[in-house]
């Protein structure tokens, strides 16, 4: 099972590279009416999620599991850490560094005790297992989070060739879960 698990978070940044490799910098920054994170803000927060967040909990939770976890603040990083400013190349490079580190690091691992459990505030008992299986459903999430951008990026481009809203992608299909 962990083989498989690894498997699926060293494929990610590649599949996330090839979702993001000819993106313009204006497609990069797109942000749709409703506010959602464009791609480039959804990249940067892969990147603080793998060294802040999921790799230092997961760490922190095998060595001492009543040590407290370093404290998260996605939303405020996407405005502290300029998402919107960053290099999108830069930043899938980095991704791809931090998450090759981070399989380097799990597979060094002998023998952890995933059922190991940090006591949450908010949410309870957080067992390392559960960090761990969360990592690639995480990563999911977020792919599924840059096509759903990539399709209105569709639309946006069948509006600036005037074409009507809202059967611009019907061919293609709905956007649906």
């Amino acid at each position: 099972m962990l083989g498989r698990i690894m498997q699926r978070l060293a494929s990610t940044p590649a599949a996330i590279g090839a979702m993001c490799s000819a993106l313009t910098l204006d497609e990069a920054t797109y942000k749709p009416p409703s506010g959602a994170w464009s791609i480039l803000e959804v990249v940067c927060h892969l990147v603080d999620e793998e060294t802040d967040d999921f790799r230092a909990r997961l760490e922190s939770t095998l060595r001492d599991p009543a040590a407290k976890w370093p404290l998260t603040d996605p939303e405020g990083w996407a405005i502290e850490r300029e998402y919107q400013r960053q290099d999108l190349a830069a930043k899938l490079q980095r991704f791809t560094d931090e998450r090759a580190r981070t399989i380097v690091w799990l597979r060094s691992l002998r023998s952890p005790d995933w059922k190991t459990a940090y006591q949450h505030p908010r949410i309870g008992p957080v067992r390392a297992g559960e960090l761990l299986v969360s990592w690639p459903a995480h990563d999911a999430l977020h792919i599924r989070q840059i096509a759903k951008r990539l399709f209105e990026l569709a639309a946006r481009d069948g509006e600036a060739m005037d074409l009507a809203r809202p059967f611009i992608t019907r061919y293609a299909g709905e956007w649906g879960v």
